[in-house]
């Protein structure tokens, strides 16, 4: 984790750390130790055990499907593509392993070409799917391994590429509707200035089997999906949403409006994830390893936490402490259900047979 550096601007340059400390003029105490919790309504965030927020506690409350921004307008139907993806990512972007291509096809991603070597083609586990979008338009190449490396430019292929349409970015105002219909307790990514694909990829792959509900990141100074990123994330993006917006303090303030809990990472001087209440609808922030939360970011958290760390390396890279965090935040989750093991229960059926 590094220290953060006070010059940063809303996004920085590299990965992502976790610590820090509570945000002046703000309570970090929770009141009760063992509160029920219920859904979290735009407000009223104060019913669910945690203090009532400086400034926003007499603040109208939107209704459930007003969280429009200045950056965003709202989508009578779906979960639209956002106006904010740039020219140079209009273009389309090239996925390559037997996982991410089985992923989109699988999804009904639409394919403008897949390459496959003919040993795979007719591989159970792609024939049907291939004949299917092969009638929906997708050009199907039988080609040599040789070929697809000059495709991938040496990427580990294993026999199989496929040429995908841009991805579709969801407007802010869906994707926190979205999560609120999902769960009660909703949980979202944010992350200022990520630039390393390889880092936003495991972002996204960590969040999404853990159960997030989605991610938003910035249009300025950070990466966005990639070819790089769909790798690596292993098809995890045909079913996790991500919001891209113009400006991430923003889009924080409307989260808060909203009746999510903003909780940021950031290096050595925070309250420490273990003792932090993470329950309730919350947004993660993670800044990036070079210089941390940006002082925006930072301003709009309601608290500031920090991963305690033991040994002689000073910080964890973005997916590391992404990682770290969501289990955190998952554990406290878990810890409030009751599980029954139902191998043990077979058991016990057995010996009174």
């Amino acid at each position: 984790m590094a220290n953060q550096n006070p010059s940063s601007d809303s996004s920085s340059d590299s990965s992502s750390d976790a610590s820090g400390q509570i945000k002046l003029g703000k309570s970090s105490d929770r009141q009760g130790e063992n509160k029920k919790l219920s859904p979290s309504t735009p407000g009223n965030s104060h019913k669910n055990g945690k203090p009532p927020r400086k400034n926003y506690h007499s603040r109208k409350p939107r209704s459930k499907h007003s969280h429009h921004s200045e950056e965003t307008q709202p989508k009578q139907h779906g979960y639209s593509k956002s106006k904010l993806v740039s020219s140079t990512e209009e273009e389309s972007d090239l996925i390559y392993g037997r996982h991410s291509v089985l992923a989109a096809l699988q999804n009904q991603h639409q394919l403008n070409r897949v390459w496959i070597i003919s040993q795979l083609r007719y591989d159970s586990r792609f024939h049907s799917l291939l004949v299917k979008a092969k009638a929906n338009g997708t050009v199907i190449d039988e080609v040599a391994p040789k070929r697809l490396s000059q495709i991938t430019k040496g990427g580990n292929h294993q026999g199989v590429a496929a040429q995908i349409a841009p991805y579709d970015y969801i407007d802010l105002n869906d994707l926190i509707d979205k999560a609120k219909w999902a769960t009660e307790q909703p949980v979202l990514l944010a992350c200022d200035g990520i630039n390393d694909p390889q880092n936003l990829g495991a972002i996204i792959r960590t969040a999404e089997a853990l159960g997030a509900q989605g991610l938003v990141i910035p249009q300025r100074r950070a990466v966005g999906v990639t070819s790089t990123v769909r790798k690596v994330a292993a098809g995890a993006l045909e079913t996790f949403p991500i919001a891209r917006v113009v400006n991430l303090s923003n889009a924080l303030e409307q989260l808060k409006t909203a009746g999510f809990w903003i909780y940021g990472t950031a290096a050595g001087t925070g309250k420490l994830l273990h003792k932090v209440d993470l329950t309730g609808s919350v947004v993660l922030v993670i800044g990036s390893e070079g210089n941390g939360l940006s002082l925006k970011s930072q301003s709009c958290c309601d608290m500031l936490v920090s991963i305690p760390l033991q040994g002689k390396t000073p910080s964890l890279n973005a997916s590391a402490a992404t990682a770290m965090v969501l289990y955190e935040t998952y554990r406290q989750r878990w810890s409030e259900l009751l599980y029954i093991d139902s191998t043990s229960n077979e058991q016990i059926v057995k010996q009174e047979q």
